[in-house]
């Protein structure tokens, strides 16, 4: 049978720190008062503790005890803590005695069937303010739930803003983000980037894209089957010493984004093409100031967004792979993200190059990026244009320079 959380006959996976993280990210990010609501909360959880470490002076959080757990043992944990906390932190009785947030998350993975998802869906409906997003986690393996997962996936489909895969947890976990109601865009000034499992950590300032971990997976595993399948022979060392470079290429370093709340940022690290105004009825019909970025092969080619906003549109245009340092490029296949934000309709295009033959973008339409978030990346080599509603933006880059993706200014809001 399905309660909240949903629970059938198969054990709840276990949530670790990195999946709790992945669960309380919407609230964490956010910078300015807001109130959560924590369904199946166990006192003893990763998830209790991820939340509680996001608190914010502003900020109010209520517990709905899970199976594992009671409102006793809730009680008792969150007076251990503090005042500090205790004051910010409400235990509910029962879910019928919990007011609706600005973020709803469910904290233990979903294993029950379609059907009792979908209900558990719908019964949360009314604790969801406008805007709100609900955060609902199941495993990811198959075989691991009666329908759970596929129904969240569907769910993911109509209202989905984000899902992320924790390969960092046993089971496995997928944290899916849904949004019933529009969010209005100015709410992302307001944000931080959001946390996003999809980088793998080596230091404290230098991660690996998830597809970089992969690629340099199937390298190895290349190796491994051509020195087993010739073992006199030298050509497994190939695709070994492959590996290095392929995983080094999705590097995706932490970057400090600037407080200047008028600061466009770049999308990507290279050197600026060109800078110009022109007029593309796609995104409105006024003028717009374009600012195109190459990447070489040796550039860092996570993508992040120039400016705070909410994604309205999502499209790819077909076309060529010609070399993106060209004017040919112009014409290529190219991924289009287009923001409404406090200045207007911003968008981002993802164009490839003679190499670059695969545009991933992880940001929904109805998506919330805060400036400088990662949203996605090119493969070996591109280009990406930034388009800005000419009469509300400056330039601050001029052909030639070199940018860094998140950090370097390439415009400002007049």
């Amino acid at each position: 049978m399905t309660q909240f959380p949903a629970v059938s006959a198969t054990p709840v996976p276990a949530v670790g720190a990195r999946a709790a993280r992945t669960l309380i990210a919407e609230f964490a990010r956010q910078n300015t008062a807001t109130s959560a609501l924590m369904i199946g909360a166990d006192h003893a959880s990763a998830v209790v503790a991820a939340a509680v470490e996001a608190l914010l002076p502003g900020d109010t959080l209520t517990l709905v005890a899970g199976v594992n757990s009671s409102p006793e043992l809730l009680q008792g944990h969150i007076g251990g803590l503090g005042s500090w906390v205790a004051d910010r932190v409400r235990i509910a009785g029962s879910l019928e005695e919990a007011q609706p947030a600005d973020v709803v998350i469910v904290a233990e993975p979903l294993t029950g069937t379609a059907e009792e998802t979908r209900l558990l869906i719908d019964g949360l409906g009314k604790y969801l303010t406008d805007g709100a997003v609900l955060t609902v986690a199941a495993p990811a393996g198959p075989g691991r739930t009666a329908g759970a997962a596929a129904e969240l996936f569907r769910q993911s489909a109509l209202f989905g803003v984000g899902s992320d895969l924790v390969v960092r947890n046993q089971p496995p976990l997928r944290v899916y983000k849904l949004r019933f109601t529009p969010a209005d865009p100015a709410t992302a000034a307001s944000l931080a980037p959001a946390y996003r499992p999809s980088s793998v950590p080596l230091t404290r300032t230098m991660h690996i894209d998830s597809n970089g971990v992969a690629a340099a997976g199937i390298a190895l595993g290349l190796a491994a089957l051509a020195r087993r399948a010739r073992p006199q022979s030298k050509l497994w060392l190939v695709p070994a010493l492959l590996a290095g470079p392929v995983a080094a290429f999705f590097r995706d370093p932490e970057r400090d984004i600037p407080s200047d709340p008028a600061a466009v940022v770049s999308a990507a690290d290279g050197k600026v093409l060109s800078v110009e105004r022109m007029h593309d009825e796609r995104f409105g019909p006024g003028e717009f100031l374009r600012i195109a970025v190459f990447l070489s092969v040796f550039d860092v080619h996570v993508n992040r967004t120039p400016v705070a906003g909410r994604v309205a549109d999502y499209f790819v245009e077909e076309g060529g792979y010609a070399n993106a340092a060209t004017a040919a490029a112009e014409h290529n296949v190219a991924a289009y993200t287009v923001l409404d934000t406090d200045h207007g309709t911003v968008a981002v295009a993802q164009r490839t190059g003679l190499i670059a033959r695969r545009i991933v973008q992880r940001a929904p339409v109805g998506t919330l990026l805060a400036r400088g978030e990662r949203y996605g990346l090119i493969r070996f080599g591109s280009r990406t244009d930034v388009y800005l509603p000419a009469d509300k933006a400056e330039p601050l880059v001029t052909v030639g320079e070199r940018v860094v993706g998140g950090t370097s200014v390439i415009a400002r809001w007049l």
